[in-house]
């Protein structure tokens, strides 16, 4: 009492001044003082977080605009640009010292030329946009279908009876060879290709999602949801796929580069489609390989290739890690 009228002499201040009520709100004493939480903001902070994924992230980028946008800018025509130093037997399997020789010092003639006298680096983007395409397009359809199928015949034992007797008849067959007698059927064009690489592709991404699911569908939360009345659609959208994130993202890393390598593999025995794609340019260019000096012809797109197919992986790979919640920590 005595330190109070103390204080109060001291700071000329009065008891109302000096002691107030303080406001009870039942509401904000249940909030929970903690930092804010967003998913995507951590996954990305973990994946640049290491320098490396931004290196190849960059490459990949580079890549895959270069692909895009080079053709565009020097108005690449695929029916005329191939054939268009058909005539002049001079210009045939040239070299890029004696292509830059005979054409002028310029970006075109950087690989030399091929066995029509075309350009060897125009050429080669130009396939790699085509392969990219097929690969972006395969993997967008594939994915929708087999994510979203998977969850809903993880989830229902109806659909679960019927789809596994559908993989097991058609998933025993190798995949190589749908594509193959798919490919063989119908004229050999990009949308033919991407119909043989999608007609069963999704089977098997949706089998990989359905054993997923089987493992998680029993948890306590998805019980409560199915007693609550809760549709399985509706489980399998809201509670089991966003759990499955970095599964799904893993999934795609090794989707992605698979299309290039059947395209490429296709094209080379034979069997690809007309457009100029990377498996089309090494498929023309078999016969480089082994003779010399005209090796850059064979080597360019299959180094190119390789490029591309393993900075998709490795990228798909680190963000798939980095979309595991574990690493958030």
């Amino acid at each position: 009492m005595k330190e109070t009228l103390d204080l109060n002499k001291k700071h000329d201040l009065s008891d109302a001044e000096l002691f107030a009520p303080v406001d009870h709100s039942a509401l904000e004493s249940e909030k929970i003082t903690a930092p804010r939480y967003s998913y995507w903001k951590s996954v990305f902070r973990v994946f640049f977080r290491n320098k490396i994924n931004i290196v190849i992230l960059v490459l990949l980028v580079a890549l895959v605009a270069f692909a895009y946008i080079y053709p565009a800018v020097i108005g690449y025509d695929p029916e005329v640009d191939p054939y268009i130093n058909l005539m002049n037997s001079e210009s045939k399997h040239l070299g890029p010292a004696a292509a830059m020789q005979m054409f002028g010092h310029t970006l075109h003639w950087i690989l030399g030329t091929g066995g029509s006298g075309q350009s060897t680096w125009d050429a080669m983007w130009y396939g790699s946009r085509i392969s990219i395409s097929l690969a972006f397009i395969c993997a967008a359809i594939n994915m929708t279908i087999g994510v979203l199928l998977g969850a809903v015949w993880g989830f229902s034992k109806r659909v679960d009876i019927i789809m596994t007797e559908v993989y097991n008849i058609i998933g025993n067959v190798p995949m190589i060879l749908i594509i193959s007698v798919m490919a063989m059927l119908f004229s050999p064009t990009f949308w033919t290709m991407v119909l043989a690489l999608t007609v069963v592709g999704w089977l098997g991404i949706a089998y990989f999602i359905r054993t997923q699911v089987v493992i998680i569908r029993d948890r306590e939360y998805n019980l409560a949801s199915r007693c609550l009345g809760t549709s399985t659609i509706k489980i399998a959208m809201k509670n089991i796929l966003p759990f499955m994130t970095s599964v799904i993202v893993t999934l795609l890393a090794t989707e992605i580069p698979s299309y290039i390598s059947y395209e490429v593999f296709l094209s080379y025995i034979g069997m690809g489609m007309s457009e100029m794609s990377l498996g089309k340019l090494i498929y023309a260019s078999e016969t480089a390989m082994v003779t010399p000096g005209w090796e850059i012809e064979f080597w360019s797109p299959v180094v190119i290739a390789s490029i591309i197919t393993v900075v998709l992986y490795v990228v798909g790979q680190n963000l798939g890690d980095a979309s595991d919640p574990r690493t958030h920590m």
